[in-house]
């Protein structure tokens, strides 16, 4: 096969960071070439070069076999090179034609703009992927998963013929995830080069032809998807075999009940949700997406606004009508939206930190003790390994495993009682999914309780005590956790009909 990209000696060096250290990476035409490595691998960032967003410090870009520099985006769209970051970058109250096409719209005389050609043009695309999505429609109508299509049609807009996905699967269903990988199988038939960015190793077996490892920015090797053994890869990214915890069912029958739901309602996404956790305890929460599980974690915490139902804490019924109540009670929340809801991403680690605790730190006229602060920091990054130049750096700038092990110091630190993660592993590679795991499984031996909401069912397994399943805004079970509960139970729980409830569990 052709190469159509080919990168190499790439160096790379931010303030106090070198982020690439004589990379190499190679695209042939059809193919699918996934890049793998830990959060701060590198990664991203050599893709970002590529794409022309960062400019390198030393080493040489090839397209097409002619060497070449990528001065910016757009230099990089007329080589043919598209982009699709992990958070989109759509114009919500636009159309999906006009989003498509931004700034190069069809004009008929007088530069009025040509909505017919425009809505054509972009219908020709969507049939080229042979996916049927309305040019018209806004995009804030859309699922994610169609604005991820919307994002693909203005990469092919450009005659891309380098298609860059950063976790493109991020926030899809099984569903969504196989109509992505039909258009994509699609593209590769057509020459298109695919860039795979991705932490879901089931994925890279099912969608890619090699694989190219990352580590600490440098490259460590390629090998071929079809026959390269999972933990093979896992080695090559980590540098070191991973210590796997498998779950351990304590004996809690004795243990007090740290929190306890009763009647939780919030519409139609909150249907009488009745639950406990013991102190000790791990419950998971398991479902489809949209079957409510986050929304019973939001009202739990105060986040949103409950129609009904009980929260007890300790055995005394406690008024959660906002977070600042929710914390008060000993109840901390690790949103599944880090960035927006769980950090200050322009301040730095000590700060955000601090976050919930910065009363402990001010003397009586509110001064801020720097010495202690710092002290605080430190010791968390060394207690969790946050890789970080130090504490004054900015937390935007650290890899998202990083970025949530800061969100957990911020709870420990406060010492909540009760410790709500919210997909805590989404975006994060295989090493710090691990330590979290770890990390959880020492909090609850601490006594802490714990719930885990996640969309991967191995993850639900391998720490839950016991799990709780969700269908359209109901708790439909709760099953033991350990070896004896199947995927396939879950599933039929998180996808049972309404009114069949008791059917089902029987």
């Amino acid at each position: 096969m052709t190469d159509l990209v080919r990168l190499t000696g790439i160096e790379k060096r931010f303030p106090g960071v070198h982020a690439l250290r004589q990379a190499q990476f190679d695209l042939r035409a059809g193919e699918v070439h996934a890049l793998m490595g830990e959060n701060g691998a590198g990664k991203s960032t050599l893709m970002k070069v590529l794409s022309g967003i960062y400019q390198p410090d030393g080493g040489r870009i090839e397209v097409s076999g002619q060497t070449v520099t990528v001065p910016g985006p757009r230099a990089a769209q007329t080589l043919g090179i598209g982009i699709i970051h992990q958070e989109l970058a759509l114009m919500n109250d636009l159309t999906v034609a006009q989003n498509i096409f931004i700034g190069r719209e069809p004009r008929r005389s007088f530069g009025r703009l040509d909505e017919a050609r425009l809505n054509a043009d972009a219908a020709a695309i969507f049939a080229q992927m042979k996916v049927t999505i309305d040019p018209r429609a806004e995009v804030h109508s859309l699922s994610v998963a169609k604005q991820q299509m919307v994002e693909i049609a203005k990469a092919l807009s450009f005659n891309s013929r380098i298609l860059i996905m950063d976790e493109p699967t991020a926030a899809l269903n099984e569903a969504e995830t196989n109509e992505l990988f039909a258009i994509i199988r699609r593209l590769k038939s057509e020459g298109v080069g695919v860039v795979y960015i991705s932490h879901k190793m089931d994925e890279i077996r099912r969608i890619s032809d090699r694989v190219t490892v990352m580590r600490d920015g440098a490259y460590v090797g390629t090998v071929q998807a079809a026959d390269t053994p999972i933990e093979t890869i896992i080695s090559m990214m980590v540098g070191r075999d991973l210590e796997t915890l498998p779950v351990e069912i304590p004996d809690l029958g004795a243990a007090p009940v740290a929190l306890e739901v009763r009647g939780l309602r919030r519409g139609r996404a909150i249907r009488d949700v009745s639950f406990a956790v013991k102190r000790g305890e791990i419950l998971g929460f398991a479902g489809l997406m949209g079957a409510g599980r986050t929304e019973v974690a939001r009202a739990i915490f105060g986040a949103d606004p409950r129609e009904g139902g009980d929260i007890i804490v300790h055995g005394r019924p406690v008024m959660v009508r906002s977070p600042r109540d929710a914390v008060a009670a000993g109840i901390g929340y690790l949103s599944e939206d880090r960035k927006h809801f769980g950090l200050a991403l322009g301040l730095d680690v000590r700060a955000n930190v601090a976050m919930t605790s910065l009363a402990r730190f001010r003397n009586a006229i509110g001064v801020l003790n720097e010495a202690a602060l710092e002290a605080t920091a430190r010791r968390y990054i060394a207690q969790l390994a946050i890789r970080t130049p130090s504490d004054r750096q900015e937390v935007r700038l650290l890899s998202g495993g990083n970025q949530q092990k800061i969100v957990i110091a911020k709870w420990l630190l406060r010492d909540c009682d009760i410790l709500i993660f919210d997909e805590p592993t989404r975006g994060i590679d295989v090493g710090a999914k691990a330590e979290i795991y770890r990390l959880m499984q020492g909090l609850a031996a601490e006594g802490k309780a714990i719930i885990v909401i996640s969309s991967e069912l191995p993850e639900v397994l391998r720490l839950s005590h016991r799990i709780a399943v969700m269908c359209e805004g109901r708790l439909t079970g709760i099953l033991p956790g350990g070896p004896g509960t199947s995927q396939e139970e879950i599933m039929r729980l998180a996808t049972v009909r309404q009114g069949a409830v008791e059917e089902a569990i029987a």
